[in-house]
């Protein structure tokens, strides 16, 4: 019962929906007002979300529906599923296992191929070429997330986020190594979360909505919803992986430090899609395998040194 309990309620789908939620208000407000626009209010995420599930929802007649249907509940369970193995306030996660993170990385891949296989069965122009870009973007960045990422597990000796929060606990100091594979995971998770300057896939001026662009109704709010969900399992993976101080402290100030950590997370990723705009698709993966994928190798190759002179 707890277990389920964990994963419905706390910190399961209820809490990430809502935190979602707060996250998507706190990015648009912010990018509004660097923009020297007012921004939405607080509740308008909220309020979108009910008039979209209030919409009649239309399914086109030359699409497959049991895809059409199926994607966005999978978009939505996969991205949930992966929080359930990242430590986000104490030291260990609901459930914790030794290559959780490998886990949480896949699980972290599947709502874009949800994108993916529900623009492509919708049988839309619009959502097929946006479908086609969402998974060349998919290529183009999951290398250099994958190995941003797993540096610091590699210098720790684990694959376990547990594990990994103890050893830095344990050599706070070392966590300075692993500056170029956070700044790398923060770019790659812009591009995970289709952010400008990676926002190709659903390019407004160009493919409508991509990949959405047939969907509408309760449909197109789970679509959404899965997005804000992603953004805050994608900020609290960063957060758990480059800045894992303060688990294990009491439930109350461990609760506040991980809200503020992965809010800190969700203004980076805010200020720097202000700072650029939209890259072609050409020049994203052009982007990501001669720098991103380069520095990512730069982090392992220092973590490497680093662990090899623990060792000697």
């Amino acid at each position: 019962m707890t277990a389920l309990i964990g994963i419905l309620v706390f910190p399961g789908v209820f809490f990430l929906s809502l935190f979602g939620l707060v996250c998507e208000f706190v990015d648009r407000k912010l990018h509004a007002r660097l923009q020297h626009r007012v921004g939405p209010p607080w509740f308008q995420p909220l309020a979108d979300f009910i008039k979209l599930v209030s919409k009649e929802t239309i399914i086109p007649e030359e699409a497959d529906r049991t895809m059409f249907r199926l994607m966005p509940a999978l978009a939505v369970a996969a991205a949930a599923a992966a929080a359930l193995y990242i430590p986000m306030w104490s030291a260990k996660a609901l459930f914790s296992f030794s290559g959780d993170v490998i886990v949480v990385i896949y699980l972290l891949t599947i709502p874009t191929l949800t994108f993916f296989l529900g623009g492509w069965s919708s049988t839309s122009l619009y959502a097929m070429i946006g479908s086609v870009r969402c998974l060349t973007q998919l290529f183009a960045y999951e290398v250099p997330l994958f190995m941003g990422v797993l540096a610091p597990f590699m210098l720790a000796s684990t694959w376990n986020f547990s594990e990994l929060a103890e050893f830095y606990r344990a050599h706070p100091g070392y966590m300075i190594f692993n500056v170029i594979g956070f700044a790398v995971s923060l770019v790659a998770l812009m591009g995970k979360l289709e952010k400008v300057p990676f926002d190709i896939p659903e390019a407004e001026t160009e493919i409508v909505a991509g990949s959405f662009t047939e969907y509408s109704g309760r449909y197109l709010a789970l679509f959404r919803m899965a997005v804000d969900i992603e953004m805050v399992v994608g900020a609290s993976l960063l957060a758990a992986v480059f800045l894992p101080f303060g688990l294990g402290l009491p439930a109350g100030v461990a609760f506040a430090l991980y809200v503020i950590k992965v809010l800190f997370v969700v203004v980076l990723l805010s200020i720097l899609r202000t700072l650029f705009a939209r890259l072609r698709i050409d020049q994203m993966v052009d982007f990501c395998w001669k720098y991103l994928a380069p520095a990512s190798l730069v982090q392992l190759l220092i973590n490497l040194a680093v662990k090899g002179a623990l060792l000697s």
